[in-house]
């Protein structure tokens, strides 16, 4: 586990950023998706690292295995977006969605944000059941506030309270 850090994304990480979501969406979860169709992975820095968010990375060897970012919605309240976990990383032994996750909790509390929102799709089911483990709880859709960012392909919400 220790020589895996997590750690704030820098400029020069967006490709590896990109190598580990695009295969995540498209490949394990059949998700019909490019890189274009998501503007915010080229521009990082200036989509999630402004106001009370943020955009961390999981790297090993040098490499990008991990992510998981913080859109700021306004309110004191913020989007859990890009929760991301290479398959060759995953599970306890590596604790890497867990070391995201505290990461970006003790951001979020540092902050003064009050509330974290996320959405997903049906089949992440382990991401349901990681989420629900650590804290949040499911909610409607229409208990999203008007700010939230919603995907087309989010059909799940969780809110959980810093």
């Amino acid at each position: 586990m220790s020589d895996i850090v997590i750690r704030a994304f820098r400029t020069g990480d967006e490709q590896g950023v990109i190598n580990v979501i695009l295969p995540i969406q498209r490949e394990e979860f059949g998700v019909a998706i490019t890189a274009a169709d998501q503007p915010d992975l080229a521009a990082i820095a200036d989509f999630y690292q402004t106001a009370k968010g943020g955009f961390w990375v999981a790297e090993k060897d040098g490499k990008i295995v991990g992510t998981i970012s913080l859109k700021d919605i306004g309110n004191d309240e913020a989007a859990l977006r890009k929760m991301f976990v290479a398959a060759e990383v995953r599970g306890k032994e590596f604790g890497v969605a867990a070391r995201l996750l505290d990461a970006l909790m003790a951001h979020a509390a540092a902050v003064g944000l009050k509330t974290i929102l996320l959405g997903t799709t049906d089949k992440f089911l382990a991401a349901h059941r990681f989420y629900e483990k650590n804290g949040f709880s499911e909610i409607l859709a229409d208990e999203l506030p008007a700010s939230f960012p919603r995907m087309a392909v989010d059909t799940k919400f969780y809110r959980r309270t810093v």
